[in-house]
């Protein structure tokens, strides 16, 4: 299901004509930025620059961006995983790749708008997404991760925001939602410092849900969205997007929100499937309608 988003990348693998007009295969391997696989009603993303670390690129955001588009469109896809290839997670921006390439006011701005739409699809993925940070969660890596709703994090990994430090500036909303979940003061001390801070520490202040050894992350991570995808999809979708307004809607407008949510439910064919579930003493299937 997920060959369709990367196919561009793929056929930069066709063969090479040689000048004297025949063809030969193309010695060198072509990076697939994104790997996709499908596990049920469950995808897992798996960030795929090993050899940099997973640092993010254009390609690797429009790989994302074209990924998550399709996944939201997708009623049979009920929860998503993130994760990295490799030892690392994501360890931010390829600063080896800025530096040996002078990019365009274009390129910047593509780069720059495909990252935050790539943040804007994750927050708002009608479907639950759980980050497997399975090591090493560095710049833009933190913020991925953090634009997840589940954040499940490998004990030996590193965290950090140091883009002030390098000159450079953050992305993803992290801004308005780092400090929305720790607060002004710790939210100025982690930008403006960029001091590494570690997996027990983003446990304690609230960034992440579960901090296990590295091998254990992603078996995890793949539970928990199997416990997702069991549920209701239509009342899981207005559960974040509620969520997602909490602190913008006054406690009034919470209620009305809250009201039209449940009258949604109750007019679904799920909300039935639940009530004959639970007389039946079975397992719920759900169908999103």
């Amino acid at each position: 299901m997920g060959d369709g988003p990367l196919a561009r990348h793929a056929r930069e693998a066709r063969e090479a004509r040689h000048h004297d007009g025949r063809r030969r295969t193309l010695s060198v391997p072509v990076e697939v930025p994104l790997l996709v696989e499908a596990e049920g009603p469950v995808r897992i993303l798996r960030l795929n620059r090993p050899h940099r670390l997973n640092a993010v690129s254009l390609p690797m955001y429009e790989a994302l961006e074209a990924e998550l588009a399709h996944i939201g469109a997708d009623f049979e896809t009920r929860a998503v995983i993130l994760t990295g290839s490799g030892r690392g997670f994501c360890s931010g921006a390829d600063l080896k790749a800025h530096r040996d390439h002078e990019a365009s006011q274009a390129q910047r701005h593509a780069y720059i708008d495909t990252s935050q739409r790539v943040h804007r699809a994750l927050q708002t993925l009608p479907q639950p997404v759980v980050a497997a940070v399975n090591g090493h969660a560095i710049g833009a890596g933190c913020e991925l991760a953090l634009s997840c709703d589940f954040v499940i994090v490998a004990e030996e990994a590193k965290l950090r925001m140091p883009e002030v430090a390098l000159g450079t500036f953050i992305g993803g909303g992290t801004a308005y939602t780092l400090r929305r979940r720790v607060g002004h003061a710790r939210a100025t001390e982690l930008i403006l410092l960029g001091r590494y801070f570690t997996p027990a520490e983003a446990l304690s202040w609230g960034l992440a849900n579960e901090m296990l050894p590295a091998e254990d992350v992603l078996p995890a991570a793949r539970e928990l969205a199997g416990r997702l995808a069991r549920n209701a999809p239509i009342s899981m979708r207005l559960a974040k997007r509620l969520l997602d307004r909490a602190e913008s809607v006054d406690h009034e407008e919470a209620l009305r929100l809250e009201s039209e949510a449940l009258f949604t439910c109750m007019a679904s064919e799920d909300w039935r499937e639940g009530l004959e579930a639970f007389a039946e003493k079975r397992d719920p299937a759900y169908r999103g309608e």
